[in-house]
Parts: C-alpha cells; sequence; structure tokens
C-alpha cells in the first residue's frame, strides 16, 4: 500500500460526501479503506465513467504490498498474504495464516472420513468467537493418479473447506484437478524440474500455485518470474522449511528475506504469500508426541514471522490449540481493544434476587468472569461497562470506569433496580474496591466488594450473598 493516510485518499475520492458508503463524509471513508474495513467499491460514485481514473490510480496505490491470493471457493474461500508491514505495532498484520492440515490417498475410506470429519468440526471458542482450521491438504503418498482421484473426491464429498493438491508428478495432480477444479484448489508444487507441466495445468485449470525451491531463493524467485511472464498472479512461495539445527535458521533467514525484500525493497516478483510446511518435524526420527510438539513450535515461529499457509499433520488438541492461539493473537489488531458491546447481560435465568455483578467491556475479562458465572450455575445480572476495551484495574487507574460511568451505563440499559431486583445492590469487581464509595453516591444503592479474581466468585457468593447474610 503505498498510500496510509486518510488525507492521501481523499484527494483520490469523489468529495461529495453524498453518505451512499454509508459514513458521513468521504473523509471517514477514507479512514475506513486505509484500515481495510471499506473496500474502495463501497463508494459507488467513485466506480462512475468520470472517476474512473482517479479510482483505477487509487486501487494501485492501495493493493498490498504482499499479494493476496484467495484459494477454494465462495463462503469457504480462504485468502492468503496482503500484509503491507514487517511488524505488526507499524500497522497491523492481514489474513492470518491458513492452517491446512494432511490426508493422504493411502488411507482407509473408513480412516480418511473420520479424519476430514475431525478437521471440519474442530472449533475453539475464545473470547466471543470459534478459532477454525481452514484446509485439507490431500498428500499422493501412493504416486497413483486413479488413488489420489479417490482420495479427493472423497474429501470433497465430505467438506466443503478449500484443498490443496499435494504432488511433484503432474499427472497425479491432473488426475486430482479432474474432480477438483470447480473448488479452485491450490496445487503442491511446481519446482525446477517439473514446473512447465504444472505450468500448463495452471494455464489450463486456472487455478493458484505453490512455486517450491527449497534453500535456493535464487531458482524459487527464476521460477516466481517465470510464471509471471506466463500471466499468472496468484503464487505462493515455499523456500522450504528444515526442522531442526543451522538449516532450521536458514529455513528462517529466508522467509525474512523474501518478505523484506517484498515490502521494503518493492521486488514485486517475490511479493507473493509464502507456505511453511511444519509437518516437515515428523522428519526428526522422533516418537509421535515429540514429532507433534516440535512442529508446534515450528507453527508458532513461522505464524510469528511471515508463514502465509501451512500445512500440518498433528490433530491432537495439545499441538492445535497453542498453534491457534497464537495465531489468533499475532493476527488480532492492536489499534483496536477486542471488545464486547457494553450493555447488561443476562446470565442463566436471573430474578429478582439474583446479584448484578459489575465488568468491563475487554472481551477477555468479560468472558472469563461469564464463563465463571455461568459454569458455576450462578443466575445474574452482568454488566459490561464501556471502558473501551480496557480491562477493570486499567480502566479504573485511567478514569474509564467511574461510579457515575457504571450508573450510565445501567440507564443506557434501561435497567431499573427497583424493577428487576429485590436488593437494590451491586457488586463491583475487587479491582474496582475504590469505587464503592463513588458508585453508592451516584446510585444510592448498596454497592458491595466482590473478589479481585473471578474464579472466586462461587466461594465469595456463597460467604456473602444474599445481603445481609449472617456468617
Amino acid at each position: 500500500m503505498k498510500i496510509n493516510s486518510p488525507l492521501e485518499v481523499y484527494k483520490y475520492l469523489p468529495q461529495t460526501n453524498c453518505g451512499e458508503c454509508g459514513e458521513a463524509t468521504c473523509m471517514a471513508f477514507g479512514s475506513h479503506v486505509i484500515d481495510r474495513s471499506l473496500k474502495l467499491e463501497d463508494c459507488t460514485p467513485l466506480l462512475e465513467d468520470k472517476y474512473k481514473k482517479k479510482y483505477l490510480e487509487l486501487s494501485e496505490l492501495m493493493a498490498p504490498e504482499i499479494r493476496e491470493v484467495t484459494i477454494g471457493m465462495g463462503e469457504h474461500a480462504v485468502t492468503v498474504g496482503g500484509d503491507d508491514v514487517l511488524y505488526r505495532h507499524q500497522l497491523t498484520f492481514f489474513d492470518q495464516p491458513a492452517f491446512a492440515l494432511d490426508v493422504w490417498d493411502t488411507m482407509k475410506e473408513a480412516e480418511l472420513v473420520e479424519r476430514v470429519t475431525f478437521i471440519k468440526d474442530f472449533k475453539k471458542f475464545y473470547v466471543g468467537r470459534f478459532l477454525k482450521l481452514d484446509m485439507i491438504a490431500v498428500r499422493s503418498t501412493s504416486g497413483d493418479p486413479g488413488k489420489f482421484r479417490t482420495a479427493v473426491s472423497k474429501v470433497m464429498e465430505t467438506t466443503e473447506l478449500p484443498l490443496i493438491l499435494c504432488s511433484f508428478d503432474p499427472e497425479v495432480l491432473s488426475a486430482g484437478l479432474e474432480v477438483a477444479a470447480k473448488r479452485r484448489p491450490l496445487l503442491y508444487a511446481a519446482t525446477r524440474d517439473n514446473w512447465q507441466a504444472v505450468a500448463d495445468l495452471v494455464l489450463e485449470y486456472d487455478v493458484p500455485t505453490v512455486l517450491f525451491a527449497p534453500n535456493d531463493l535464487d531458482t524459487l524467485k527464476s521460477l516466481a518470474g517465470t510464471f509471471l511472464e506466463m500471466g499468472r498472479q496468484d503464487l505462493v512461495l515455499d523456500p522450504g522449511t528444515n526442522p531442526q539445527g543451522k538449516m532450521l535458521r536458514e529455513s528462517f533467514e529466508n522467509f525474512l528475506k523474501l518478505r523484506r525484500a517484498g515490502i521494503k525493497e518493492g521486488q514485486r516478483d517475490v511479493a507473493f504469500p509464502l507456505m511453511s510446511v511444519p509437518m516437515t518435524a515428523y522428519l526428526t526420527g522422533g516418537d509421535a508426541v515429540s514429532s507433534s510438539y516440535w512442529e508446534t513450535v515450528l507453527a508458532t515461529v513461522f505464524s510469528v514471522r511471515y508463514g502465509d499457509i501451512m500445512i500440518l499433520h498433528s490433530i491432537e488438541p495439545y499441538a492445535l490449540l497453542p498453534e491457534m492461539h497464537i495465531r489468533d493473537t499475532i493476527y488480532t489488531d492492536p489499534r483496536t481493544p477486542v471488545k464486547v458491546e457494553p450493555k447488561v447481560y443476562e446470565v442463566g435465568t436471573p430474578g429478582k434476587d439474583s446479584p448484578v455483578i459489575v465488568t468491563t467491556n475487554f472481551a477477555l475479562t468479560y468472558y472469563t468472569v461469564e464463563s465463571d458465572l455461568a459454569s458455576n450455575g450462578i443466575n445474574c445480572y452482568l454488566l459490561a461497562a464501556d471502558t473501551d476495551g480496557l480491562g477493570v484495574e486499567a480502566a479504573v487507574a485511567g478514569g474509564q470506569l467511574t461510579g457515575k460511568k457504571i450508573n450510565d451505563e445501567f440507564k443506557k440499559s434501561d435497567f431499573d433496580f427497583s424493577e428487576k431486583t429485590s436488593h437494590n445492590t451491586i457488586i463491583l469487581p475487587g479491582l474496582g474496591a475504590r469505587l464503592q464509595g463513588d458508585l453508592e453516591d451516584a446510585t444510592g444503592l448498596k454497592v458491595m466488594v466482590g473478589p479481585q479474581d473471578s474464579g472466586q466468585i462461587p466461594p465469595w457468593m456463597d460467604k456473602n450473598w444474599p445481603p445481609g447474610k449472617k456468617v
């Protein structure tokens, strides 16, 4: 992206403040284009003939430094690449790495279906949303085009997740494409030995492809240049993922060199998404648990540094969960705190004798408190006060959580204590204890101070609820 301020975008817009994009002004629209929450095409006047030249110029200027490549079709399609910066704090990273779990064509049909179903259905609820796996990588271990075609067909019957077709034999890849081309799979891979035959398949079926040249950036760049000359832009580069020792360091450095060349040096022939294959950990000769552990380490390393798409093997939760959590953490926008809608939530089926508890709208805080309450069967009202996504301690220190603010939040939610409760009592989090007097003055209600850790709410309730309970 060659421009990075709303004012620069504004120069190319119609500047009519028509509001058709949903924003009040063209300047506001420009700020959303910069953070990619809106697209240029959302400004419909910009698409008119009289603005066409500016639209085309702005489209080129706004294109990400690393090309975005889409794999799959429809709602299950995965887009990789699209980054503009080397470091997350400079802006944010876009398009989190896609995780593809492998299956192979020598599996028994029942085992294949069971593994694909597990991958398709695996999800983990985390701060308000589900973390999921993205793709299936079908590997040819038989070398038999017929077996590969059958395996790809069975996978397609079982899931609509995007596919990676894995073989260095163009005849095998062709067999897979015969049944899967309509799903726009990613071909893995073109090498210095098979590139011409794979290029013919790419041109025939119009699908994205991986270029593979392990530990050889010159050959990788040459392959990319050759495919670009043929008009192919949907490329993914795999410089090799060595699992251990000095060669692992070389792999890591190759990822850094490619991404730096693409973003800082403007080398368009290597400005493509990068593939890492952490399942090479299984080549180290360790037992299954050790290999799974080391695969997780590799996935973590390349999630942090520029792996845009990865092929993984282990489906053990102790491997998948850390991999998914670190990916989610790295690709969360650092400019925007993760938060929930500020309002009064009902946990369980609260009645007039149920407690009213206060927390903040920082998502991690809210879901931790809500989970502790729900899992212990505590029916209650839970206010998620608007603190701009800050936790309790920081919000109290910074003045985003005050007695008046909490009172206002209850009013905004039309929460009438005399109607909803029989006790006229609010429970503050322990980390907000110093707001007790302030909140009593603002609301005229009784204010109790709960524990600092929401995990201690159940024993605290046993001891202190209902109000006035004698111990």
